[in-house]
C-alpha cells in the first residue's frame, strides 16, 4: 500500500467491537459466525486479551475490546459483513441461535438482514453484489 496521504495511514486492519465478556464474544464471533481467530494474545498492563477475528482471507478483521463506562456494549457496530448468499447465512446463522432480524429483499438492493451479539451489538450481513 502506498501512503498517499502524506499521514502514514495505508489501511482499515480491525474495527473494535465492545463486549462485556471475552470468552462469550469469541464462541459466538468463531463459533456462530465462523470467522478465524488471528489473534488472541494476554494484555498484561490493561487486563483482557487482544483479540482478532475475520472471515478466512479478509484484509480487515474486528477486535473483540472490553466495554467500559466510555466504551460501552450494545452499539450499533457499523459493520456490514459480506455473505455470498445473505439467504443461506440468514438461516445458518438462525439455526446457530443467532438472534437475527427479518431478511430485507429489496428491487436493485442486495439481500440483507441484521443480527446482534450476545452483547447485544448490531451488525447487518449483506449479500455479495
Amino acid at each position: 500500500m502506498t501512503d498517499t496521504n502524506g499521514v502514514g495511514i495505508v489501511g482499515v486492519n480491525t474495527i473494535g467491537i465492545p463486549v462485556v465478556d471475552q470468552d462469550r464474544a469469541l464462541a459466538f464471533y468463531r463459533d456462530v459466525l465462523g470467522l478465524e481467530v488471528r489473534v488472541d494474545a494476554p494484555l498484561p498492563q490493561i487486563g483482557g486479551r487482544w483479540i482478532m477475528l475475520a472471515p478466512t482471507g479478509a484484509a480487515v478483521s474486528v477486535s473483540l475490546v472490553l466495554a467500559n463506562e466510555s466504551t460501552p456494549s450494545g452499539v450499533e457496530t457499523g459493520i456490514r459483513f459480506e455473505a455470498r448468499d445473505a439467504g443461506r447465512a440468514y438461516e445458518a446463522l438462525s439455526e446457530r441461535g443467532a438472534e437475527v432480524g427479518e431478511l430485507l429483499r429489496w428491487p436493485g438492493v442486495p439481500a440483507m438482514f441484521a443480527a446482534h451479539d450476545p452483547d447485544g451489538n448490531r451488525f447487518e450481513v449483506v449479500e455479495s453484489p
